[in-house]
């Protein structure tokens, strides 16, 4: 979120995920499956030195009652960024609302939606959460 022209949220950490992004875009192209892109996110975060849990699972609770259910998402990097990938001819309402829920859920501020599949380039949508987290929502990887 913007408080004035410079001030992204996470700016630095972003810009970094954003190269990453684009370097696998780069090296890979469009066409395969959205578990190839993660494999390849995998070891590029890891040559970055970025800090980053692979799907880890995101615990739920329903007005603070712990749920069996859990999100499972592509990547949190930092500590604090939800990245989910895609790879799909074009993003959909759902994949919009798949990363602003992860993001309710974990109390996490900031999310990056990636898609791969979007030839001739890749597709990279920013969402940022404003406010206190729910009383419910904290991130923690089960």
């Amino acid at each position: 979120m913007r408080s004035d022209g410079d001030d992204l949220l996470y700016a630095e950490e972003a810009f970094q995920l954003r190269g990453a992004v684009f370097h696998v875009y780069r090296a890979m192209g469009s066409g395969f499956l959205e578990a190839v892109y993660q494999e390849c996110l995998v070891i590029e975060l890891a040559r970055r030195a970025i800090p980053f849990v692979a799907q880890p699972s995101l615990a739920l609770a329903y007005e603070g009652v712990p749920l069996k259910q859990s999100y499972v998402a592509d990547f949190v990097c930092f500590d604090r960024i939800v990245l989910e990938l895609k790879a799909t001819r074009s993003l959909a309402p759902e994949h919009r609302a798949q990363v602003i829920n992860y993001l309710r859920a974990t109390g996490l501020k900031l999310g990056l939606l990636v898609n791969f599949g979007s030839a001739p380039r890749v597709e990279i949508e920013r969402f940022a959460l404003s406010g206190p987290p729910s009383a419910s929502s904290a991130f923690s990887a089960v």
